[in-house]
């Protein structure tokens, strides 16, 4: 059973269509013993970070997923909350990723939020296996892990930024798997094998 862990920041109907088409079988919860027990956790996001800290944090979570040995994946907020620190609502967040988040520059011809399919590559992990180099994703964000040493894929909005990253079994995707057709079914397929 795949866990989706239910902290009221996630975009549950996307992804659970897409974990459907899969024929995968997964329950959000928040349940700790059903995410410990989890074949795959998926940790979703859509929102802020510091309110997805203090949803986590009023749970009980971070300690939970912290001592997952089982594949881990962050979507968007998810992947961010993951990371050391975020610009956002100055949140310290769960120190998994080495990276510390920030909020993209406002600049001539750069819209934030990132909003729209972006080409990724530098894709490093059997997470992106039989997914061509340079192809498209669907990103919506406004705050962005910088490269670091758990990057395994990168993309560019007015700088390059981490696509994805990883640290032992906690993988992380700025995009969203779930809104990014057939490149991003792939990739969940490509998760939930591991």
């Amino acid at each position: 059973m795949i866990a989706v862990v239910d902290y009221n920041m996630g975009n549950i109907c996307s992804l659970g269509n897409a974990l459907g088409r899969l024929g995968a079988e997964w329950r959000l919860t928040s349940d700790h013993d059903e995410i410990r027990k989890a074949s795959h956790v998926i940790l979703p996001g859509v929102g802020n970070a510091a309110e997805a800290m203090a949803n986590l944090r009023k749970l009980g979570l971070p300690e939970v997923i912290w001592k997952i040995r089982r594949p881990v994946l962050g979507i968007c907020v998810g992947m961010q909350v993951m990371c050391r620190h975020s610009e956002e609502g100055n949140a310290e967040c769960m120190e998994i990723f080495d990276a510390k988040v920030k909020r993209f520059s406002e600049e001539p011809g750069v819209k934030v939020p990132h909003m729209g399919w972006s080409k990724i590559s530098n894709m490093e992990s059997k997470l992106f296996k039989d997914i061509e180099k340079g192809s498209y994703v669907y990103f919506v964000h406004s705050y962005y892990a910088p490269l670091c040493p758990d990057t395994i894929a990168t993309s560019r909005h007015s700088e390059m930024f981490s696509a994805a990253l990883k640290y032992e079994n906690f993988y992380g995707v700025q995009f969203h798997p779930e809104k990014s057709g057939a490149v991003g079914e792939q990739m969940i397929a490509n998760f939930l094998s591991l």
